[in-house]
């Protein structure tokens, strides 16, 4: 995944960069994107920090930084899409309305709070109790026996905290998107237009927005819990158990992490401003690429 997701959020960030910041949505989709770019440069360390030969002081520094900042920055991402769901609800339905969450300061303070929060809260405290001294390096198999009893409950109110994070932003998402799929169908009939390729385009865009964020990261979410209560148990388990329940846990993350990927390729439908600067950049480019880009870019300006 990572070669993958480093050309696709390369490419957001370069964009992104020649982005004025104008509007809410824009300050929301840039914090995004560095979100992204941070979690897929994780990417390679905390892998190799799981290989069988890694070195004992790398899968400690995974356990007590790595990991925590991976796991703060995936719920930065899915934060920030929340975000940015209820910015779109709030423009399309009520477009001439003078709400507090439309102004350009408070989109860059809850950008602020949004990274404050979730590092200082989730990520800081995990680092600070995965402090466990005196372990024996061959004892070493899971980040767990680096942590005290603190850092065992500190650990457990963390996942259950971003647990529960995640569903309220799934509704959130889930929510505004069907409200806003609704509102511009309903205008679309009001209107009296009968174009139903314009009606399919919309329910694409909201189906694939609502779609992505489901596969990506409703599987970890059904696992982490039960997950981490085998983590932090000192009940006898078999080695077959452990290892389903590590597969189950790793495939499902290895699914959430995908959304690096998904991400800007998203940014191309819900922003014109990203798609047009898109276009114009590749416009520099040689032929051959700048066909296969710009034909992925489509032409529609309806923004979701």
């Amino acid at each position: 995944m990572f070669p993958l997701a480093l050309l696709l959020n390369g490419v957001a960030a370069w964009v992104s960069l020649h982005l004025k910041s104008t509007s809410t949505f824009v300050v929301y989709l840039k914090n995004l994107v560095a979100a992204d770019l941070i979690l897929t440069l994780l990417i390679p360390i905390r892998s190799a920090a799981e290989l069988p030969d890694a070195p004992t002081a790398l899968f400690k520094l995974a356990c007590r930084v790595i990991s925590t900042t991976f796991y703060s920055t995936l719920y930065t991402c899915i934060t920030l899409l929340g975000f940015i769901s209820l910015d779109r609800f709030f423009k399309i339905m009520a477009p001439q309305s003078k709400m507090v969450s439309q102004n350009l300061k408070f989109s860059k303070v809850t950008s602020g709070l949004v990274w404050l929060s979730l590092f200082g809260g989730a990520a800081l405290p995990n680092i600070i109790l995965t402090d466990k001294s005196g372990v024996n390096v061959t004892q070493i198999s899971s980040c767990m026996v680096l942590k005290g009893p603190a850092g065992l409950q500190s650990h457990s109110i963390t996942v259950i905290s971003l647990n529960v994070l995640f569903w309220i932003v799934s509704v959130v998402v889930a929510v505004c998107y069907v409200c806003i799929a609704n509102k511009v169908l309903y205008s679309f009939r009001k209107s009296g237009s009968n174009n139903s390729h314009g009606n399919q385009k919309i329910k694409l865009r909201v189906f694939l927005v609502v779609i992505v964020f489901v596969v990506s990261f409703v599987p970890y979410h059904i696992i982490r819990i039960p997950y981490t209560f085998q983590q932090v148990s000192y009940s006898s388990k078999t080695y077959c158990f452990d290892l389903r329940a590590k597969f189950a846990k790793e495939f499902s993350l290895w699914l959430a992490t995908t959304n690096t990927c998904m991400d800007p390729l998203l940014y191309v439908f819900l922003c014109r401003e990203f798609k047009e600067k898109l276009v114009s950049i590749v416009s520099k480019v040689p032929g051959s690429v700048r066909a296969a880009v710009t034909g992925s870019a489509g032409s529609s300006k309806t923004r979701l």
